[in-house]
């Protein structure tokens, strides 16, 4: 089975909103897990916007699935990922001031840069997964940098399947069919819904995780977050 790990980032938004602590970021994390949701992810900025870094170093003690930090790594993220110590870090090219992830890395241009900071987590005992378009020769570029994983950036399927074109689904069963080849393990994410996730997962052969935040959560307001927990692991059977 396919893992689901929620990302809380709009319920840091949704508390930071009026500046107190309704709601309550830590107890959704616990309720989530009750729930049966298998991760929970968080992806703070530099401007702590939604997620902030404390948030990452209190999460840690409430998290008993897996623990999974995405960013770009830069000096704060690097030094705060290794402080915390989660099970899983994902890298993502961001820029500084992004409403929401827009790309995945160039692992050819940015081959020696990310080979160095995967190295420096996995000597901490932290899995890395790097965040990438469905395109083969980045595929081969991720697997040149060391890292244990992809997570595949789902933007660009969920538009064309949301436009009836079930065809968008190709590079990246072809990205995940290389990926396996290579020994690399899959995850993906953005965009993900209880519309697109059944037909994207019986499509990626070896899909190990999914992250999923913006959808999962506004599917809630109507459907209660326990629910949709559970909605959502019932089609990544």
């Amino acid at each position: 089975m396919t893992k689901l790990s929620v990302n809380i980032n709009k319920i840091a938004t949704l508390r930071n909103a009026r500046g107190g602590n309704v709601p309550d970021l830590l107890k959704v994390a616990v309720d989530i897990q009750r729930f049966g949701g298998q991760g929970i992810t968080i992806h703070p900025r530099p401007d702590e916007r939604h997620i902030r870094y404390q948030d990452a170093r209190d999460l840690k003690a409430v998290v008993t699935t897996e623990y999974n930090i995405e960013g770009n790594p830069q000096h704060n993220f690097i030094d705060l990922v290794l402080e915390c110590k989660p099970d899983q870090v994902t890298l993502v090219p961001d820029a500084i001031g992004a409403i929401t992830s827009s790309a995945g890395w160039d692992t050819i241009k940015n081959q020696e840069y990310l080979t160095e900071v995967i190295g420096e987590f996995q000597r901490n005992g932290i899995r890395t997964s790097i965040f990438v378009d469905p395109i083969l020769e980045m595929i081969e570029g991720a697997k040149k940098t060391g890292t244990d994983r992809i997570e595949l950036y789902t933007e660009s399927f969920a538009h064309q399947y949301s436009l009836g074109n079930e065809k968008g689904i190709d590079p990246y069963t072809k990205a995940a069919i290389l990926a396996n080849e290579l020994g690399l393990g899959i995850n993906a994410g953005h965009d993900l819904s209880l519309e697109n996730i059944k037909f994207f997962k019986e499509n990626i052969p070896g899909l190990l995780e999914v992250s999923i935040g913006h959808a999962l959560i506004s599917e809630a307001l109507y459907l209660g977050l326990d629910n949709t927990v559970n909605m959502y692991l019932n089609k990544l059977k």
